[in-house]
């Protein structure tokens, strides 16, 4: 009976701790203007926020063969997400012609050279 109740409060603990990292990564991509500060608030949202969610859900469940698939779902989405998100933001980096107004690092106008692509 304890047991129960311990498990049940660490899976509403890890719930609630994905909830808060959903919610700060709508609010990120919503309040921040630049695209590449959106992106780096929705990576962190989905990768820390879906592996609390699926570790409460194992958790709750126990360990059976769909506890395993769900920690590979975390495993392929630790491996996809930070891959997508550079690939996204190379894409800005080389179409953004006024990417220098977002940063004090660039000069004023950039030239994309057939060596950087």
């Amino acid at each position: 009976m304890t047991a129960e109740w311990i498990v049940l409060f660490i899976t509403a603990i890890l719930l609630l701790t994905a909830l808060i990292c959903f919610t700060t990564a709508v609010i990120g991509v919503y309040r921040f203007g630049f695209i590449l500060n959106r992106m780096h608030s929705a990576g962190i949202g989905d990768s820390l926020g879906l592996f609390t969610a699926i570790a409460a859900v194992v958790i709750a469940t126990g360990l059976k063969t769909d506890s395993l698939k769900m920690m590979l779902l975390i495993v392929f989405m630790w491996f996809s997400s930070p891959a997508s998100s550079h690939f996204l933001s190379q894409v800005e980096y080389y179409t953004n012609e006024h990417l220098y107004r977002h940063t004090d690092r660039l000069p004023e106008k950039r030239e994309v050279e057939k060596e950087d692509i």
